[in-house]
């Protein structure tokens, strides 16, 4: 999911047969919750806590949902999706066209 902000609209289609998303829900994009331990002088001095990475399930979920979409792009869809996209002055995003 990506924030509405940061998406620009275009006519261009993805063909996405033999996609399956049926995994995909609300759930899957959960965080875990973790306790926190209540604030005192000792934990305020002691390191950080371990970081969580995305699992190896997750990648390999996504890998495998992943796949159907970059069969279905074509060569210069996939750089312009590598490229770094960036709007400069009188650039209008409503104007732009894909």
């Amino acid at each position: 999911r990506v924030n509405q902000r940061f998406c620009i609209a275009t006519s261009t289609k993805v063909d996405l047969t033999g996609a399956d998303y049926g995994s995909v829900s609300d759930a899957y994009f959960a965080r875990v919750a973790t306790k926190k331990a209540k604030k005192d002088e000792s934990g305020f001095f002691a390191a950080e806590g371990e970081k969580t990475g995305i699992s190896e399930e997750k990648k390999a979920g996504q890998k495998k949902m992943d796949e159907p979409v970059v069969k279905g792009l074509g060569a210069d869809h996939k750089a312009y999706l590598k490229a770094r996209f960036s709007l400069s002055a009188n650039m209008y995003p409503h104007e732009l066209k894909f």
